[in-house]
């Protein structure tokens, strides 16, 4: 059985008869919210009755707060659901991604026999998106799909070239599909976000979860915004009846209350991305980008995924992604004494020492 993602913590524990400190899975290292543990304890005596299949309140309280109209949202089992959703909506002939990135776009429109193109990422580039993909947009793709920042490499792409994309796949009639689901993440995600130019751009949609700031993996939940109505309600009729439970609504209603943990996991996250990155780069690792929650780096150590599984410690290996191979990882930002431990770890295996 093939796992391509982080985050499986229980085949290490069936390996080694342990937890491991879980670097794979880029969630906020605070874990959920006191207030959203709470909000999906008191929803277990709702669960008699089937989930509101419109997630009315949940809806209406996320418009408000991203500054959307209401008809603009659509909810989800995660945001992996809803981008197979507008594979099974859209059913694009062709669509243009760019590598190395999130794998589930790739694996959602093969479902539906779209031909994906990729352009591809350059090391050289510091794995910078560049304006090179124009010449490729302008080949009429139905479909644009994006990641800022993006997944694996945490490299946002700036707003000035995403105008300019986006400018293009309107003159092409192509739809821009923007996985903003790590922007909450950036030092000023206000500078990034897309979400000012929903209104007057039909050809842009946004995907956003609340997996990773309020580490709600096992709740799944996530959202798309757009001001083309008719395409948001073509993914509703893709999706299975009560695909967003009563426990995940709940949980969501509480989490956008949480604005002060939202500051105190960025003031840690941006604290410690920084301590962890001038750490690995003084091991001889490369590190690229990694603007968001994680790092993204390349390792001189042959196996150094698997000499750290030894040691207690899960990193994301990036060979599954394409355009990278076996050296190349990436590692959440955790707690300062976790993310201690993973230097320390890696400072054995370069020496070659055991714990």
């Amino acid at each position: 059985m093939n796992y391509p993602h982080g985050g499986d913590t229980l085949s290490y524990r069936e390996a080694y008869g342990r937890d491991p400190i879980d670097f794979s899975a880029n969630l906020n290292p605070l874990g959920i919210p006191p207030a959203v543990q709470e909000a999906v304890r008191r929803s277990a005596s709702l669960c008699a009755a089937y989930p509101d299949p419109f997630c009315r309140r949940l809806r209406r309280a996320l418009a408000a707060h991203e500054s959307v109209p209401e008809e603009a949202v659509l909810l989800g089992n995660g945001a992996a659901d809803l981008i197979f959703r507008l594979a099974y909506a859209l059913r694009p002939a062709r669509a243009l991604l760019v590598s190395p990135t999130f794998s589930e776009y790739e694996a959602a429109l093969s479902q539906v026999g779209c031909a994906c193109s990729f352009f591809r990422l350059r090391e050289e580039d510091g794995f910078h998106l560049t304006r090179d993909i124009l010449f490729h947009i302008a080949d009429g793709y139905p479909l644009v799909f994006l990641c800022s920042p993006n997944n694996p490499t945490g490299q946002p792409v700036g707003r000035e070239l995403l105008l300019e994309i986006l400018d293009a796949c309107e003159k092409h009639g192509t739809l821009l599909a923007v996985d903003e689901c790590f922007v909450d993440f950036l030092d000023e995600p206000e500078a990034y976000t897309m979400k000012p130019f929903l209104r007057e751009h039909p050809r842009l949609m946004l995907f956003g979860a609340f997996t990773k700031l309020y580490a709600m993996a096992g709740l799944r939940l996530g959202w798309c915004l757009s001001s083309d109505r008719a395409l948001l309600d073509a993914m509703e009729r893709a999706a299975q009846p009560w695909s967003v439970s009563t426990p995940a609504q709940e949980a969501g209603l509480a989490a956008l209350g949480e604005e002060e943990f939202v500051r105190r996991s960025r003031a840690l996250i941006r604290e410690q991305r920084e301590w962890l990155r001038v750490n690995l780069q003084s091991l001889g690792m490369t590190v690229y980008g990694s603007r968001a929650n994680y790092l993204f780096f390349r390792s001189p150590v042959p196996e150094l995924g698997e000499r750290l599984k030894e040691e207690g410690i899960l990193l994301r290996s990036c060979a599954s992604y394409r355009a990278l191979g076996p050296d190349y990882y990436r590692a959440a930002v955790r707690l300062p004494h976790e993310n201690e431990a993973l230097v320390a770890a890696m400072e054995r295996c370069l020496n070659g020492k055991e714990k």
